[in-house]
């Protein structure tokens, strides 16, 4: 099987869903160029627990977990298969490098999984497993868990931190103009990124202008350094430039070790 790159994704409003924008053409291209992954390991803010935890389902249920949005997003269906022996197997690597997890097999997928995977894999032709995101995790011990991960890269699954580079929900509400500490922020991560600047990154609260607005919590940025610890060291970075939607939600993605463009 061959070695898969990591990735991380804004994956936005649930409305990307059907406003693709700038980013969810890329996002399919992206899939159409891979090497077919065995399965996909996502890891979203959307569902957070104490420890950490894996769907096992052989079918995970699409979750439709937001509301007040258009009536078509919740008709929506993402009907992919699971793999619920990958996730006895991740839960044993995971376990090997002294975490604690769980399998739950009765967990869907919630929008941060099935949005961003849909533009990738529109047939849903990649079992699709979820990590979840533990609660109170530092930014140092994420990056850790996505070091812990790496060895999956090599045994032919796409490792996903899907978030959103900018996220600040009340901003978002508000519907306001095009902020610039959006694009301030989003400039500064890119750099971090590409540099492969770990301090700079774990250490965005005090590094990244206007941080603590960018990202009022955490749960969205740290799906970044999943992706990021995840990758191999010196991984050459593609930038996925998404733009800005909502005026306030970066829309960039980041492929760690991206396949060459046909």
């Amino acid at each position: 099987m061959q070695a898969q790159p990591t990735l991380f994704v804004s994956h936005g409003a649930p409305t990307f869903a059907v406003e693709p924008g700038l980013a969810g053409p890329q996002l399919k291209a992206l899939g159409e160029r891979l090497p077919a992954p065995r399965a996909v390991l996502i890891v979203s803010p959307h569902w957070m627990t104490p420890g950490l935890s894996i769907t096992a389902s052989a079918r995970p249920q699409t979750i439709h977990d937001f509301g007040g949005f258009p009536a078509e997003l919740y008709a929506l269906q993402y009907p992919v298969a699971g793999d619920p022996a990958l996730a006895e197997r991740i839960a044993a690597l995971l376990r090997n490098a002294g975490y604690h997890a769980d399998l739950d097999t009765e967990r869907g997928l919630d929008h941060g999984a099935w949005v961003p995977m849909m533009h990738m894999f529109p047939e849903h032709q990649v079992p699709v497993l979820q990590l979840s995101l533990p609660m109170h995790i530092s930014p140092e011990q994420t990056w850790a868990l996505g070091q812990a991960l790496a060895p999956l890269s090599q045994q032919g699954v796409l490792i996903v931190g899907s978030g959103s580079l900018t996220h600040n929900l009340y901003e978002f509400r508000q519907h306001g103009a095009d902020e610039p500490y959006v694009k301030a922020f989003a400039n500064w991560a890119r750099q971090a990124v590409q540099t492969h600047d770990q301090e700079a990154l774990v250490g965005y609260l005090e590094h990244a202008p206007q941080a603590r607005r960018a990202h009022p919590t955490a749960e969205h940025y740290l799906p970044l350094l999943i992706a990021a610890g995840a990758a191999a060291p010196g991984a050459q970075v593609d930038v996925l430039d998404g733009g800005i939607t909502h005026g306030v939600l970066s829309m960039d993605s980041y492929v760690f070790n991206a396949p060459a463009a046909h």
